[in-house]
C-alpha cells in the first residue's frame, strides 16, 4: 500500500490532518504479517514530542516485536497477540508539536531519539529520549543511530569502563551496533581491534580500526594478544575462549540479545566477576554526545540499504536474510 492511497488528501500535511499511515503488525510473524494502514493522529502527553519523521532504521529488537520470539518477550508484549502493535524505535524527523512540560524542543527543531512506532508520518517520543540533531546532519544518519549508538555507548563506556589507551577487541564489528562501536571507542581513545568478515574488513579500515582480524581465515581467540576490553556483539566464540585473551582485570560484555547466549551469561557471571550483559536505556545525554561526533564526524553511520515506508515489509524481510553489514534504513 503506497503512503498517498493510504492517506486522506495528497495536499494535507501528516502533521494537520486527523489521521496518518504507520506500519502495524496485528499478529506475531515474520514481514509478510505488516500492513501500511492509517491510523489516528498521536497527540502528545505530559513530557512527549510530536515528531514528523523522516528517518528510522532497522534494529534487532524490531525482529524480537514482530516476531514474538524468545517466547519470554509475549510475557510483556502480549502473550498470543501483540499489545503494541506500531513498529519501529529509531527515530528522526522535526518536531510538529510538543506536550505539556517540555521545554527543550520546539516545533521546527531537527531532532533524533528512540519511540515507539516510529515506521510511522508521526510518532510521539519522551523528551528524555530525544536530543536536537545538528545541522549538517542528514536526517539518514539520525536514524540509524540512536538505539545502536547508545547500545555501543553504554556498552563501552559504562559497562565495559573503557578508557584512552586501553585496548579492546570488538566481536561482530560491521554489524548495526558492531561498526558504530568501532567509531565510539575510537572516539574514547582506545586502539581497536575489529573481528569481521572478509566482506567487511576494508569498511572496519576505513572507519579506523587499529587491527583487523577475518574471521573467516583466522580464529581470533587463536592468539597471543591480550585485551583490556572485549565487547561481543556476536556470540560466536565460547566465553571461556573470550576469557583467556583478557589482561588481569579485563572485562567482557555483551550485547547479544539471542536467548541461549543470554542463559550462558547469566550462568558465567556467577563465577565471573568482570563478566557484563545489560539491556540498553535511552538517555538525551548520550544522545547528545552521539550528536557531537555526528557533527564532527567522528561517527560515520553506514546504510547497507534503505526502503521507503511503504516498503517496510521488503526492509525487514531483508534485514532478517541477510546478511547485516551496518544499518538498514526506513526513509520518507
Amino acid at each position: 500500500m503506497s503512503l498517498q492511497s493510504a492517506a486522506a488528501p495528497a495536499a494535507a500535511s501528516s502533521t494537520t490532518r486527523p489521521s496518518m499511515v504507520a506500519a502495524h503488525h496485528p499478529i506475531y510473524g515474520d514481514a509478510s504479517v505488516v500492513i501500511l494502514a492509517p491510523t489516528a493522529r498521536p497527540k502528545p502527553h505530559e513530557g512527549e514530542v510530536l515528531v514528523a519523521v523522516h528517518a528510522s532504521s532497522v534494529n534487532y529488537g524490531d525482529q524480537v516485536m514482530l516476531t514474538g520470539r524468545p517466547w519470554l518477550v509475549r510475557l510483556v508484549f502480549g502473550l498470543r497477540r501483540p499489545k503494541r502493535r506500531l513498529l519501529g524505535i529509531d527515530v528522526a524527523g522535526v518536531v510538529a508539536a510538543v506536550g505539556p512540560g517540555v521545554t527543550d524542543f520546539a516545533p521546527g527543531d531537527r531532532v533524533f531519539g528512540q519511540s515507539e512506532g516510529a515506521w510511522a508520518e508521526l510518532a510521539t517520543v519522551p523528551a528524555k529520549a530525544l536530543a536536537h540533531l545538528p545541522d549538517g546532519v542528514p536526517f539518514a544518519a539520525g536514524g540509524a543511530v540512536p538505539l545502536a549508538g547508545m547500545t555501543a555507548l553504554q556498552g563501552l563506556r559504562d559497562h565495559g569502563r573503557l578508557r584512552a589507551g586501553e585496548r579492546v577487541l570488538i566481536n561482530g564489528a560491521s554489524g548495526g551496533v558492531g561498526h558504530l562501536a568501532l567509531q565510539v571507542a575510537k572516539a574514547l581513545g582506545a586502539h581497536v581491534t575489529a573481528v569481521v568478515s572478509a566482506r567487511n574488513v576494508a569498511q572496519a579500515r576505513a572507519l579506523g580500526a587499529d587491527v583487523v582480524v577475518d574471521y573467516t581465515r583466522q580464529d581470533f581467540t587463536a592468539t597471543d594478544a591480550r585485551y583490556d576490553l572485549i565487547l561481543d556483539v556476536a556470540g560466536s566464540q565460547p566465553l571461556r575462549a573470550c576469557r583467556r585473551l583478557l589482561r588481569a582485570g579485563g572485562r567482557y560484555v555483551s550485547t547479544v540479545g539471542n536467548l541461549r547466549f543470554l542463559l550462558k551469561l547469566v550462568v558465567a557471571r556467577l563465577f565471573w566477576r568482570n563478566l557484563g550483559f545489560f539491556n540498553q536505556r535511552a538517555d538525551a545525554a548520550d544522545l547528545h554526545t552521539l550528536a557531537g561526533w555526528l557533527a564532527d564526524g567522528r561517527l560515520r553511520p553506514v546504510v547497507e540499504r534503505s526502503y521507503p515506508l511503504d516498503k517496510v515489509a521488503d526492509a525487514l524481510a531483508a534485514f532478517a536474510h541477510g546478511p547485516n553489514g551496518a544499518k538498514t534504513l526506513i526513509v520518507r
